[in-house]
């Protein structure tokens, strides 16, 4: 993120098609943007770019669909830490762990809490005997996701 301010920026309509647009393709061409919302493509370019600026839109990139790379385990794994003042240390070794793909400090009962994706439920073992070996985490507890019954953006 390049502006990291907490402030809230104002979308108008034309800023919310062309995100509408980027969220639903991020390769969308300036000139098929530019057709769709009735403006040139240099004014669409400058608009991505103040957006990009504010913060907005933190960046583009293409998904990949774990599914059809093997990794057909979705978990969740809560995280308990004997000191909050491990947590940096701990969050510095998930991130050498590459199918930790989300990292939350959070309220409630667990101090972290991650999404996993696992090729089976062997290696979702393999990974839980790491994180559970890692300087501070006394123990960990873990969700299995049947189905993702939704996954979109925020749409503003």
């Amino acid at each position: 993120m390049k502006n990291s301010t907490s402030t809230s920026y104002h979308l108008d309509p034309l800023d919310k098609e062309i995100i509408y647009m980027l969220m639903d393709n991020a390769k969308s061409s300036l000139a098929f943007i530019s057709k769709q919302v009735g403006i040139s493509t240099t004014a669409v370019h400058q608009r991505i770019k103040k957006l990009e600026h504010a913060g907005v839109i933190e960046n583009s990139i293409s998904f990949l669909n774990p599914r059809k790379i093997g990794y057909k385990v979705v978990s969740y794994i809560g995280m308990f830490l004997d000191q909050p003042s491990h947590y940096n240390d701990v969050i510095k070794s998930l991130k050498e762990v590459n199918e930790v793909v989300e990292a939350h400090y959070t309220t409630g009962n667990y101090t972290i809490f991650l999404k996993v994706l696992c090729k089976d439920n062997d290696h979702l073992m393999e990974i839980l005997n790491k994180l559970q070996k890692m300087k501070g985490v006394t123990r960990t507890e873990t969700f299995i996701s049947l189905e993702q019954g939704i996954y979109r953006q925020l749409k503003v």
